[in-house]
């Protein structure tokens, strides 16, 4: 498997008897003991994921030139964050598109952590290079940091006995320093499924030891190791986007469903004008979630008909989803069309299934970024 990259758990993987699959130029577990079991102790009890693939950009220098430059490079309001707080953004190309999304970590005034998505990390940096002022420092540190999330109604009580701290401080997308085994770790109450949970940043050996006595810590409590299979369902039944599928260099952040991070701000970014308009105008088409409403399990780039049969849409993303014993997903389909029950078809392998738009939560409670 040299062609791809490994994260530092690699071999831990391989002993805990994972499927590896190629994602996003890694070596990745897609499950361990099932995507189901996965899937239900995460919403159950918690899971464990391997995220060290993800990218760690680092912005220094005086507050006001990199808050000037992230202003100008993103669609929300990085003038809003408080010291101590993450915030889910957009990085936004010359032509309105997206280069990532991205979660946006503020240390101090002059200091910030981009967190990245694998397959992306090299495209952020090297954008961010082009504009970035010469004055600021901008550092990938990717190869340095270990990244890994506990998920689940319990994640909590588990990591709060782990470190032997309450954490029920740290609010949702708020982060702290934490000392751990002789360095400062970054426990950040985040996460990509709707359930409570926190992503823990630290030095590779680090991570691999908190992976491990993790696993076993929380075995009692139901904790499971959940591989890339289970991550998915568990976001599309969240209507979590997926940079490739939902988001892409060509669609706008109103297009791409995340259209509540486009703020209007003092420092426009690109194409910000007509991003902002479009908002309040409405794109002509933008992702949207739907329900089947008979057997079917929908997958990606299958076309989304209305009840007359017309075509009025693509699906981006699609599963079975364990919760709710039924095929959902997501598409980008005519705005229109977008009202909650709205009855639609789903056309998979040739045969029209029958759906509908679903504009509510799939799980009643949960998480969304903010």
């Amino acid at each position: 498997m040299s062609q791809w990259k490994t994260t530092p758990l690699h071999e831990e993987h391989k002993l805990l008897g994972a499927k590896m699959i190629p994602f996003g130029g890694w070596d990745m577990p897609v499950q361990y003991s099932g995507i189901i079991a996965e899937h239900t102790a995460t919403r159950q009890a918690a899971g464990l994921f391997d995220v060290s693939h993800m990218g760690e950009i680092f912005i220094e220098g005086q507050a006001d030139i990199i808050l000037g430059f992230l202003e100008s490079v993103t669609c929300n309001s990085v003038s809003s964050l408080a010291n101590g707080q993450v915030q889910y953004n957009a990085i936004i190309n010359e032509n309105g598109g997206l280069v990532d999304d991205i979660t946006l970590y503020k240390f101090n005034d002059q200091k910030y952590m981009i967190c990245a998505n694998a397959s992306n990390v090299d495209s952020v940096y090297e954008y961010l290079k082009k504009y970035v002022p010469a004055s600021a420092k901008l550092e990938n540190q990717s190869a340095s940091w270990h990244q890994i999330a506990i998920q689940g109604p319990k994640a909590d009580p588990i990591l709060s006995s782990y470190f032997k701290s309450d954490l029920s401080h740290i609010g949702y997308y708020k982060f702290v320093l934490f000392p751990f085994s002789g360095e400062e770790i970054i426990l950040s109450r985040t996460g990509y499924t709707g359930e409570d949970g926190f992503e823990i940043y630290s030095s590779n050996p680090t991570g691999v030891k908190i992976w491990k006595e993790l696993l076993e810590f929380g075995k009692d409590q139901g904790l499971l190791p959940v591989g890339l299979g289970a991550r998915d369902t568990l976001r599309i039944e969240a209507k979590y986007p997926l940079y490739g599928h939902e988001l892409d260099e060509n669609r706008s952040p109103n297009q791409s469903g995340i259209g509540w991070i486009v703020k209007e701000k003092k420092t426009p970014y690109p194409k910000y004008q007509e991003i902002i308009s479009e908002k309040k105008e409405g794109p002509k088409r933008k992702i949207v979630a739907f329900e089947l409403q008979e057997a079917g399990v929908p997958r990606e780039n299958m076309p989304v008909l209305d009840s007359n049969g017309k075509n009025i849409g693509i699906t981006t993303s699609g599963t079975f989803s364990p919760s709710l014993k039924k095929g959902i997903g997501l598409a980008l389909v005519d705005s229109e069309k977008i009202q909650h029950g709205e009855s639609i078809q789903i056309e998979i392998r040739g045969q029209a299934k029958s759906a509908i738009i679903f504009t509510q939560s799939f799980i009643p409670g949960s998480i969304r970024k903010n």
